[in-house]
């Protein structure tokens, strides 16, 4: 056995042992720091090559696959986007709506209950929501060897067994057996959609259900308390509080501020008490506005802030009070309608008033949808002037209940006068299509493009990100809101620019209002979306950051084998996704701050002095003075070499049908 001072002997050189370790740790992250700024640097170097360089087509880069003996990416689908409006009443009278009651033993509450916060989705509902939906389950029994569900039909009902045993099937197949406790068909509260598989009974059965109009209800009216409960608080605050950065929740005890932290931070009370107070419901605008003045300096906490039972506080940081106030110019009054450019709209506007369907013929087709086509035109008198034709189906519109989406499409590309927005010029109609003459961007589409590369470089996926930003800060200055970013619906100009295209789920719903439309691609669902809590701009910040994650890595972050799966994915949250090397730190933190949950509204400023944006040329991507990553070639105006090659329209042409187009379309 050895001596005291052998062991601190012993003691001394593992203590030496880890100080050299921990220096060996900070040298190999700072060496791994000084490659990723390499790294960066070689990328940036390398696009301004390409930029030089005129990429392959799409269909150059197919032959070249097919003379190796190599098959194109054809696992790589484009994706279909889901609509349905909520079924529930006006919003305007869900305030006076008395909700059904079913009586039901304390076991079957407890049940219902339990077996909601064990389902992947419904569990995510607030505990307040979770009741209402118990109470308004109504009784349904079902004999042995009954169908409760079948795959394919339309659904509007989910289940909750108390009693019984059931076997689950698709295509046949068995999947599993499910007894008492268990939440199924929940996709379909969500929207009309068809049943994914057979559930039968296996003996008699008894269950609790809830239909997707009393769903709704609840989750409508819910969110509007909540947001007219904030807007009533707001009303006394000075206009820019109305921008929060998120809503936080506190128990009885908990920390709201500690004294000697960083203040950083704005907090206004909503709800409960605090000790000492902070801001008090009932403080005036003056003594608001002294606290908000804090916001402007460093500053050091005084003193403790606890919350005396459950509190509620709206927050905002330091740094988005700072950009708010600082750079509302930027976005909100940009004068995007330039005196000087309306005479060139009034003469335009006049040009394309005169022109009729029989004045086009048609060139190749640029796109095939559930919808339709879109059809290169080129004028017969002017053969160098081509146009894009979106010729939409009216039955499919009316089949689909489509027409205010519709409505809504032609009314916000009319008015929208962006370069980064595919312009819409006029509309035709006749007692079968619809018709949409819209700018020919012949560069091919950004979901092409990322097809064939697998993903894109930092500076690539920068550059196009940027586009949508301006799309987006043009949009939301006029109240609207986008919902369906993906890159398939963004298309590149000859020159290399990307411009959004198809508006149809787009919707002015003004400044500090929320809508409830259930719409977009699963795998770009933001969260407020899938729980009905109703959206705003947030939800388009939100598919912003997915579209990044997928431009740099070929596939979004969020998927699964069915929507109800994708969804409840994205329910878990940003931070349960492990992000590939390849994305860089700023990358994955500016995706990050997109994908957040609690997100409220995130200006475009935010973005702009982000780090990943750091040194980008914004005035140059204004101006189309900035040299895009890809540059596509287009050799002439009916160069459609860019897209895929579709066959010819084989599909019998639909029936007459007028029915809702009883105005000029």
């Amino acid at each position: 056995m050895g001596t005291l001072r052998d062991l601190q002997y012993a003691l001394q050189e593992k203590i030496e042992e880890l100080r050299q370790r921990d220096a060996l740790i900070d040298e190999l992250e700072l060496e791994l720091d000084q490659k990723d700024e390499l790294i960066q640097r070689l990328q940036n170097e390398l696009d301004k090559y390409r930029s030089v360089i005129r990429p392959a087509t799409a269909q150059q880069v197919q032959a070249q696959q097919q003379s190796l003996g190599l098959q194109p990416d054809q696992h790589r689908s484009k994706r279909q986007a889901i609509s349905a409006e909520p079924t529930a009443c006006d919003i305007s009278q869900l305030s006076h709506v008395t909700l059904p009651f079913y009586p039901k033993s304390p076991e079957s509450k407890e049940l219902i209950k339990d077996a909601i916060l064990d389902n992947d989705f419904m569990k995510n509902l607030e505990l307040s929501q979770i009741q209402e939906i118990v109470d308004c389950m109504y009784p349904v029994d079902y004999g042995k060897d009954a169908c409760i569900i079948r795959e394919g039909d339309v659904g509007s009902l989910v289940f909750v067994m108390e009693e019984g045993k059931v076997e689950v099937t698709k295509e046949g197949m068995k999947l599993c057996t499910m007894g008492p406790g268990r939440v199924f068909g929940e996709l379909a509260i969500l929207y009309n959609c068809t049943r994914t598989a057979t559930v039968r009974t296996l003996v008699q059965v008894k269950l609790w259900a809830i239909d997707r109009q009393c769903f709704q209800t609840i989750m409508m009216r819910t969110g509007l308390i909540k947001h007219a409960e904030y807007m009533d608080f707001l009303k006394r605050c000075p206009s820019f509080v109305l921008r929060l950065s998120s809503v936080t929740h506190y128990e009885d005890g908990d920390y709201i501020i500690r004294q000697g932290a960083r203040g950083d931070t704005f907090f206004i009370i909503s709800k409960g008490q605090v000790g000492p107070p902070l801001i008090h419901r009932s403080a005036d605008s003056s003594g608001l506005s002294t606290l908000i003045s804090n916001l402007h300096r460093e500053d050091v906490r005084t003193a403790n802030v606890v919350a005396a039972g459950l509190v509620t506080c709206l927050v905002i940081d330091r740094d988005s009070f700072k950009h708010l106030i600082g750079g509302l110019d930027d976005v909100s009054n940009k004068g995007y309608e330039d005196a000087e450019l309306k005479a060139k709209y009034e003469a335009e506007n006049a040009f394309f008033s005169s022109l009729k369907l029989t004045d086009f013929n048609i060139i190749d087709t640029l796109g095939v949808g559930g919808f339709g086509r879109v059809e290169l035109v080129q004028l017969k008198n002017e053969e160098a002037k081509t146009f894009a034709m979106k010729i939409l189906k009216k039955r499919h519109i009316v089949d689909t209940r489509q027409q205010e989406h519709i409505r809504s499409e032609k009314h916000i590309m009319t008015d929208a006068h962006c370069d980064f927005i595919v312009r819409l010029y006029r509309t035709f109609k006749d007692s079968k299509y619809l018709y949409m003459l819209m700018e020919a961007c012949l560069g091919g589409e950004l979901w092409t493009l990322l097809r064939d590369r697998g993903s894109f470089e930092d500076s690539t996926t920068r550059f196009y990100t940027g586009c949508v930003v301006e799309a987006f800060a043009y949009l939301h200055a006029k109240g609207i809101i986008y919902r369906d970013l993906k890159p398939e619906n963004l298309i590149l100009d000859s020159r290399g620019y990307a411009k959004l295209v198809d508006f149809g789920f787009a919707k002015k719903i003004g400044c500090c209002k929320k809508t409830w439309t259930f719409c977009g691609t699963p795998e770009y669902v933001a969260p407020e979306i899938i729980l009905n809590k109703g959206h705003d701009v947030s939800a388009d910040y939100w598919s912003l950051g997915i579209l990044m994650y997928e431009l740099l890595t070929g596939s979004p972050p969020f998927s699964g084998p069915d929507p109800m799966k994708t969804y409840n994915v994205i329910l878990r949250g940003i931070d349960m996704i492990e992000f590939p090397k390849k994305i860089t730190k700023n990358a994955a933190n500016l995706i990050k701050k997109l994908c957040r949950v609690d997100v409220n509204v995130l200006l475009e400023t935010d973005l702009f002095v982000f780090r990943w944006f750091e040194g980008f040329n914004w005035e140059g991507l204004k101006k189309g003075t900035l040299t895009p990553p890809i540059n596509p070639n287009v050799s002439s105006p009916t160069d459609t070499s860019n897209f895929d090659s579709f066959p010819e329209d084989s599909d019998e042409p639909p029936p007459d049908d007028n029915s809702g187009w009883d105005y000029d379309f």
